[in-house]
């Protein structure tokens, strides 16, 4: 029959957009701070998660979180004075804590894809998922010149490596590239099926 595949043969866009899916509802299974084990309100045991961690925010959004606590602090000082800096400096620390905090990302690797959440959004984002079946390469360090242009995920802590992963899109056409830093680069090529 036409339009037709045979059961195994189904197309790699298809599949990826299946991995997508099933990734989404395992991940949102798991708590945010918690994703050693599933939420209790979750009826079905998800499997469990191949690699996690969390990431730093971005320096841009540090970097500006900064500037906008000084000028938050300027502002005052010039209208109100020392004394109102002084007054208003603990709202402005825990407020820029909390913005920090809520910018801080998790990346995961489920048995079907790869993704960024962010804990402000407290889900996973559907431009930060990667099925796994769409991942082609995986190498520490900068990626190659041959690769695309990288997008960075997440920010550099202490103790982390930097790897880069290329990957097709969702189109199963293009290729696109991406570059973490994480805590083990071994575990993290083993969980994504790329053994370094």
């Amino acid at each position: 029959m036409a339009g037709r595949t045979r059961r195994g043969e189904e197309p790699l866009a298809v599949r990826a957009a299946r991995e997508r899916e099933r990734h989404l509802a395992g991940v949102a299974s798991f708590g945010f701070l918690f994703p050693r084990r599933p939420r209790r309100s979750v009826t079905v045991t998800p499997a469990p998660l191949r690699y996690w961690q969390f990431d730093a925010a971005r320096w841009v959004v540090v970097v500006l979180v900064l500037v906008a606590a000084a000028v938050w602090l300027a502002v005052i000082g010039i209208r109100d004075g020392a004394s109102a800096v002084t007054d208003e400096l603990p709202l402005v620390v825990v407020l820029a804590v909390l913005v920090v905090l809520g910018s801080t990302g998790r990346l995961t690797v489920s048995d079907t894809a790869l993704s960024t959440d962010i804990a402000g959004l407290r889900r996973a984002s559907s431009f930060g998922v990667v099925p796994l079946s769409l991942v082609r390469e995986v190498v520490v360090g900068a990626p190659p010149a041959d690769w695309p242009r990288a997008r960075g995920r997440g920010g550099w802590w202490p103790g982390r490596t930097r790897v880069a992963v290329r990957h097709l899109a969702p189109d199963t056409v293009t290729d696109r590239a991406l570059t973490v830093w994480v805590r083990d680069p071994e575990a993290f090529a083993d969980a994504l099926d790329r053994p370094l």
